[in-house]
């Protein structure tokens, strides 16, 4: 102060770079430059970290779909097969009774019933094994896919609440 009195009472204007309040104003807009471009850096890669996790935890739940469905589709072949080797098992059946029959009729009633028991048996049994594995392996995926998803993802409604408060802040991180 005692410098612009001076300067004013010598008749010499005071130079505009001489003045404090413009060293400080070029050092606050310096330093909230340099702040708040890391400030905004450090947000955007934390967005950023986040985005790409859940999108892992997304591609990895397809993936596990895409096994189960495949694991489905394999057992569901599998038991279209066993309902053709259960034909094919009748057919012969019936084809062995028709052979029997040509050497007597006391020998093929027995027979036959007795082959025919067979066959519904192993029938009945390969369908039983084939809705067992069917049954375990979907029961293994579901409980495998829950396992891992629930592992890695928060549950939904504090994901969103935390990005909410997040958003809810931003204004008052800028000022």
């Amino acid at each position: 102060m005692i410098s612009r009195a001076y300067a004013a009472t010598e008749g010499h204007p005071e130079p505009f770079y001489a003045a404090p309040e413009l060293w400080i104003a070029i050092a606050m807009l310096l330093f909230f430059a340099l702040v708040g471009k890391k400030a905004w850096a450090a947000m955007t890669a934390a967005l950023d970290a986040r985005t790409a996790r859940i999108a892992q935890t997304i591609e990895e739940a397809r993936q596990l779909r895409a096994e189960a469905q495949s694991a489905l589709a394999e057992y569901q072949r599998k038991q279209r097969e066993a309902m053709k080797d259960a034909q094919s098992i009748v057919e012969m059946a019936k084809a062995e009774a028709e052979r029997l029959r040509k050497r007597g009729e006391a020998e093929l009633a027995a027979s036959l019933a007795l082959r025919e028991r067979q066959a519904m048996d192993r029938i009945a049994q390969a369908e039983k094994q084939a809705m067992a594995e069917v049954r375990n392996m979907a029961v293994d995926v579901a409980i495998a896919a829950a396992r891992q998803v629930l592992q890695q993802q928060i549950d939904p409604a504090k994901a969103n609440e935390l990005v909410d408060q997040a958003i809810a802040q931003l204004p008052q991180r800028m000022n």
